[in-house]
């Protein structure tokens, strides 16, 4: 099917890349692995993403021998581990960006396998925005604060890729608020952190196994 100009990011030129690297230790439990229904996070999040992007870019770091396993196989999902993830996020943002720009990407969608609670209403309402707009980085936001999923343009990629890795990539975001483009969306999922087993229980999800 024809999509209309500026309906959707057309593939392949937008990838999603799922940052799955953590090592958890606050939950004591990978948390890719936790359960919402009868999903998985990392299940989840993967057919959310995909959603609205033509392809996605796992990356795995922590457990990836317990979590890999547990990711469904299929066109347009491509894993990828990154051996340095103590490094800290960004460092596997940069190993994944580096697949999607080896792809021919012009764009990405960063989202993180522990927010599975973020609605594919709010993917599309951030792609209908970069479309109309074209803004460097688009941000999901709730109520005031920033959160995830973000867009990010082909032309900030070489910054991400050179940002130091223990300032994370707020310090592109950060750089100049003219090219930032905030999406406030009624969904507080993009903003809800899921770091311990209490979290779990206050957002009436089980506890890990």
């Amino acid at each position: 099917m024809t999509s209309l100009p500026g309906s959707e990011l057309s593939a392949p030129r937008i990838a999603a890349i799922l940052l799955a690297a953590g090592e958890s230790r606050r939950m004591g439990y990978p948390k890719p692995l936790l359960r919402i229904g009868d999903e998985s996070f990392i299940s989840r999040t993967t057919a959310i993403v995909l959603s609205t992007a033509s392809r996605v870019v796992i990356v795995l770091g922590a457990h990836s021998d317990r979590i890999r396993p547990a990711i469904a196989g299929g066109p347009g999902i491509t894993v990828v581990e990154n051996p340095n993830y103590a490094r800290g996020q960004l460092s596997s943002l940069k190993v994944g960006l580096a697949r999607a720009i080896g792809e021919g990407a012009d764009a990405a969608i960063v989202h993180l396998a522990d927010h599975p609670l973020v609605s594919p209403a709010t993917f599309r309402a951030l792609v209908d925005e970069y479309n109309k707009t074209r803004r460097p980085i688009v941000v999901a936001r709730f109520l005031g604060r920033r959160g995830h999923p973000v867009i990010f343009a082909q032309s900030v990629f070489a910054e991400l890729m050179a940002a130091p890795e223990d300032e994370g990539a707020r310090v592109v975001v950060n750089a100049d608020p003219q090219r930032v483009l905030y999406v406030d969306v009624e969904d507080p999922g993009v903003v809800l952190d899921l770091d311990t087993p209490a979290d779990l229980v206050k957002a009436g999800l089980p506890p890990p196994p």
